[in-house]
């Protein structure tokens, strides 16, 4: 309220002493830490843990281990502890983090850009059956992780990786996490531009760069330079998108600040065009403000995401312009949508060069070490040396000739990887789940798995892009928000009044054609019991309601909520 003559203003109230931690920002000069991540970073760089690993862990075994580096700085190597087994998703909240780590650890292998050689994969295979009991997962962000690894046998992991030229550096932790690119990168006949060059020179810089291993938490980051979007580049915290500039050419497009979990944000446009050349600084740059001005104070605020929501896309730019590239970028347009939802790149497709490239689909990317030395081998035996990971739990073999591609097909087909897949089968992912995650509230993969046969059996004539991704806690890790059904793992009450495995359900999430969030219809959770019942109905549903050329995630926003229970 105003002060007038007759109503002095109210007396400022007085502020107590002391100094004010603001929200732990560095370039704010709030260096003091602010929370235990933040004091075992400060207390020695999650980078020197590889030494301790191997010198100390590795040959005294798992009760050696530093708690802080066991449950902290180990994963800038990218190691976790895994889930104890036995523990029930009703305990993941309740017990201290000893008592549901288990002695073995997951180990996951960063593979940028999704590029690997058939040697380099069968390296992967064979590292699983020697030292993790044949697990080999293919991730939605084109890693590959091993369960049931031993301290002792890490060095020796490390050094058959490395051998081919891969690692398993800063795949976890408060760092930069692996780049994911285009499958496609440098081959495909629609390509934009071929964003590899720039992968390579980031990786060059930044990984491993003691400069930028202490960040205020993950930082995901994304190049494709297809027009199909192939990279879920809304939901990264940096992302070079391809686009044509009308004055200058290809180039790429400016996102920052995307992010799942528990508190989902799209990312937001720069309206920045960056060139090839530039695209290693910008990235320094943003990753350099998100190290100097990310929130550390709290921990679930420490997202570059919050930092972008806060300050806006315009005051980011500006930041970025004056403080850290000392020079304007140059204004440049949005990224077309994409023609089609499936951007996996499934199938059979022509390179630039004339010969082809062949995608296939996993079950829900639960694949094992003795596959994965068979795809190496049966992609060689028809002429490539080279494979891809995708962002879909997919791969791809690389620089088939044409009179090669049938045989590969019926090859790939043989080992129970879809070529041509049902949707069910090609558009359902799981996380990790309660098999191996300490996180995780029920169970994922072999769920998804028995969801596909069933839906396949169930409805054989359904042809509809679907996807259908399956989280085991709350954090996302799935993107269960931005597919057509997300399924956010949790215990809920079934008939009879017991608590069991579910899942609270989203629909109608999408990214590429028109991103957004599911919705989630007030009351709605279904038992793991029920899932393909209700599956089932609402698909059969959406066969029956939807316009022609209606998406599914168009129909359910426009649904009734009686129409999606």
């Amino acid at each position: 309220m105003a002060a007038t003559p007759e109503q002095p203003a109210p007396a400022t109230p007085r502020r107590k002493p002391g100094r004010h931690r603001g929200e732990g920002q560095w370039a704010r000069g709030h260096f003091t830490p602010l929370n235990g991540n933040e004091q075992f970073k400060k207390d020695d760089d999650g980078l020197n843990v590889r030494t301790r690993i191997e010198t100390i862990y590795s040959k005294a075994g798992f009760d050696s281990i530093d708690p802080n580096d066991l449950r902290g700085r180990m994963r800038w190597w990218g190691l976790y502890t895994q889930r104890k087994p036995g523990i029930d998703g009703g305990k993941t909240a309740v017990l201290e983090p000893e008592e549901l780590d288990d002695e073995y650890f997951m180990l996951r292998v960063r593979i940028d850009g999704g590029r690997l050689t058939t040697r380099q994969l069968r390296v992967i295979g064979e590292i699983s059956q020697e030292f993790a009991r044949g697990t080999a997962d293919i991730t939605d962000r084109q890693n590959v992780q091993y369960h049931w690894i031993r301290i002792e046998d890490v060095p020796e992991i490390w050094n058959r990786l490395e051998a081919v030229g891969l690692s398993t550096t800063e795949a976890c932790g408060d760092t930069p996490r692996v780049i994911i690119g285009s499958p496609v990168a440098g081959i495909a006949e629609d390509e934009i531009i071929d964003g590899t060059p720039a992968i390579e020179e980031i990786h060059r810089r930044i990984i491993g760069n003691k400069d930028f291993s202490n960040l205020p938490r993950k930082f995901k980051s994304a190049v494709s330079g297809s027009p199909l979007l192939d990279v879920a580049h809304e939901i990264n915290d940096i992302a070079f998108v391809g686009v044509e500039h009308p004055e200058h050419g290809p180039g790429f497009d400016l996102w920052v600040g995307g992010g799942l979990s528990t508190n989902p944000k799209i990312g937001v446009r720069l309206g920045a065009w960056v060139p090839l050349d530039e695209v290693p600084d910008v990235y320094t740059g943003v990753i350099s403000i998100f190290r100097d001005y990310g929130y550390r104070r709290l921990r679930n605020r420490a997202r570059l995401k919050f930092l972008v929501a806060d300050w806006g896309a315009e005051r980011f730019r500006q930041v970025l312009e004056d403080e850290y590239l000392g020079r304007k970028l140059v204004d440049g347009p949005a990224p077309a949508q994409p023609v089609q939802q499936w951007r996996d790149h499934v199938g059979v497709h022509r390179q630039q060069d004339g010969r082809f490239y062949v995608g296939f689909a996993p079950r829900v990317g639960r694949v094992d070490g003795a596959t994965l030395t068979k795809i190496a081998d049966v992609a060689e035996a028809h002429g490539s040396g080279r494979v891809r990971t995708t962002v879909e739990q997919k791969m791809i073999v690389l620089d088939v000739e044409e009179d090669r591609v049938e045989s590969l097909v019926g090859a790939l087909e043989a080992l129970d990887l879809r070529v041509q897949p049902s949707p069910f089968r090609r558009g359902t992912m799981a996380c990790t789940g309660i098999e191996f995650c300490k996180l995780a509230i029920v169970e994922t993969k072999a769920r998804g798995s028995s969801l596909i046969d069933e839906l396949e059996r169930r409805l054989p004539e359904f042809d509809q892009p679907i996807t259908i991704n399956l989280n085991g806690c709350p954090n996302a890790c799935a993107r269960i928000q931005v597919a057509d059904i997300g399924l956010k793992g949790q215990l809920v009450l079934d008939d009879a009044g017991r608590q069991v495995e579910g899942y609270q359900v989203h629909l109608g999430g999408a990214l590429g054609l028109e991103a957004g969030f599911g919705r989630k219809v007030r009351g709605l959770k279904v038992t793991a019991a029920e899932l393909p019942d209700y599956i089932e109905r609402v698909l059969t549903r959406y066969q029956a309601e939807r316009e022609p050329g209606e998406r599914f995630a168009t129909w359910a926003a426009r649904a009734p909520e009686e129409a999606l229970s």
